[in-house]
């Protein structure tokens, strides 16, 4: 898989009510930005659970782990 087609990540906000699709490589500062500027720099914003546990399972399978 190259950059080009790395897919978008789900982040979700439960403070804002918002849920939008980020750049694979843009998905870390975008979320910072969202908590600095919206939640004084508490984490609200994040990377959807569900997709962070998906990719947790596959990461310990590549890993051996599971």
């Amino acid at each position: 898989m190259t950059d080009d087609e790395l897919p978008d990540i789900p982040v979700i906000c439960t403070d804002c009510d918002t849920r939008t699709k980020v750049a694979f490589d843009e998905v870390e500062a975008a979320v910072e930005r969202h908590n600095e500027q919206l939640h004084d720099g508490e984490t609200v914003a994040q990377v959807d659970p569900e997709v962070m546990e998906v990719l947790a399972d596959r990461v310990a399978e590549d890993l051996g782990l599971l």
